[in-house]
Formats: structure tokens, sequence, C-alpha cells
């Protein structure tokens, strides 16, 4: 990780929205020279996951190198070759520069797999979650690193979205925190620098627009298509309201949304 381009991230997915996130991470960090560790419960989600990200790295390199088939091909061998697998978190964060979690959004679980991860990790590890909503200082709290502990939250689809939020707690030292914005634009992404509170940015502003426009539906001001079109032909934006709580996933969504609303609380 950093300059150079070599370390290795270890990359823990999770339910199938953040697996498919994931797989697309990982495509991004080994095409800009990271080896990869890709880590999930299961040989066959693995194996799905690496065929994808093939599929995927094809599609790039015969648009990107149309008139030198022979060098896209070896952009494919290359990328693929910095990819690795396991279904053994603790073996594989043993020799890793930065480890950075995607599984369910609820920070118990989250705080149980940190818990154990911390435990094999090398000192010098960074941990990172990818969280949309949840405290990193809470998930920080179940490890030994808080200096070293912070957030990377990439947004779908990864191959296209140049945003990254890069989170720093109280604790975080200044180290850390430029290593993982580094990292970030190592990636070829613009990381922006956000504090630890609920939502962080985008989701901050996000989640009360489209709550909002769930209410403006059911008082029966606006069909769901109606409020849609409206956002995007009136504000510009490039999907409505409910179409990316379709995208996002209902489940996913309701997950942040309580995430965010249980620190709000707290904070009010």
């Amino acid at each position: 990780m950093g300059r150079t381009g070599q370390g290795r991230a270890q990359l823990h997915p999770g339910p199938k929205l953040l697996h498919n996130l994931w797989a697309e991470v990982c495509k991004v960090a080994a095409a800009t020279g990271h080896s990869v560790i890709l880590v999930d419960q299961a040989e066959d989600i693995l194996k799905k996951s690496l065929k994808k990200i093939g599929d995927s790295v094809g599609r790039i390199s015969k648009k990107k190198f149309i008139d030198k088939p022979e060098v896209g091909a070896e952009f494919v061998q290359q990328t693929l070759q910095k990819i690795s697998t396991s279904t053994d978190p603790a073996s594989a964060v043993r020799n890793t520069d930065l480890v950075v979690e995607a599984i369910v959004e609820n920070v118990n679980v989250k705080q149980e797999l940190f818990k154990k991860l911390d435990q094999c990790a090398p000192e010098n590890t960074i941990f990172a979650s990818n969280t949309s909503s949840l405290s990193i200082g809470e998930m920080a709290n179940a490890t030994t690193r808080l200096d070293r502990f912070g957030g990377l939250h990439f947004f779908n689809p990864v191959p296209l979205m140049k945003l990254v939020e890069v989170i720093q707690t109280p604790e975080t030292s200044q180290q850390t925190f430029e290593a993982l914005m580094n990292f970030t634009k190592a990636l070829g992404k613009k990381p922006v620098a956000c504090k630890d509170t609920p939502g962080f940015i985008v989701n901050r502003l996000l989640v009360p627009y489209m709550l909002e426009a769930v209410r403006l539906h059911e008082r029966g001001h606006g069909s769901k298509e109606d409020i849609d079109v409206a956002m995007k032909m009136g504000a510009g934006y490039p999907m409505g309201p409910f179409e990316l709580l379709d995208y996002v996933g209902l489940d996913t969504s309701k997950f942040i949304i309580d995430g965010m609303c249980c620190e709000l609380f707290l904070m009010y």
C-alpha cells in the first residue's frame, strides 16, 4: 500500500451487494498494481467472484487496448495474478498492509470480526471499514489499534464512481489518515476527508432525501415514476430516489437508515 502500489490489501466482503462491490474494488486495486487477498466464507463464492472479475477485466482491456490486443491480454494476466483468495481471515491478515472490511451493516458483527483480526494482523497493519453509516470509532474500540483504524467508504459501481470518503476518528493518527488518502489516490479515486459522524457526508444528506421521497409518495403527492423523473430532470440527478433505493437494495438501505438513526438519536 502507499507510493509503490505493491502492498497487500485484504478485502473482506459480506452479503451479495457488498460482495459485488468488493469484487469491483479488488479489480480496481489489482489493476493499479496492488496485491489483493479477497476473503469470503465459501470457495464457491470466491470462484464466482474471480470469474466475474476476469470477465470484467477482459471487457475493459478490449476497450482500453483496442488496437493492441497483445497488450490487453498481458494487462488481464497481470491484473488477475495480483488477486488471491482465502476463506480464512485470520491467516489472510498475517502479511497485509491494509485490511478493508465490507460485511453486513451490523456494528456488533463488525466488532467481532475486527477483534479476531486484531489478534492476528501485524502491528503496523491498518484496519478500515467500508460502512455506509456506522461509527468507525465504535468498531475501532474492539481492537488495540485505535490509531491505525479509519474508514474507506467506496460507492457503487466502483469503476465509475470516483468518490471515496476517507473517515478519520479522533484517535486515527495523521500517518494512518494520509496512508488511506494515498491508497485511495493510487486507485485513481478522488478522496474526501470526513470526520466520524453518522452517515459521513454523502449518506448524511442522501438518506433524508430518499426518505422524504417515500413520504411524498405515501401522502399521495406524486407517483414514484413522476418523483424520479422530477429529480432527474429538475435537479440533474442521474437516478431518481426510488431508482436509487432499488439499485442500492431496500435491505441495505434499511441497514444504513437504522445505523444512522441510532447514532443520531444518541447525538441529539
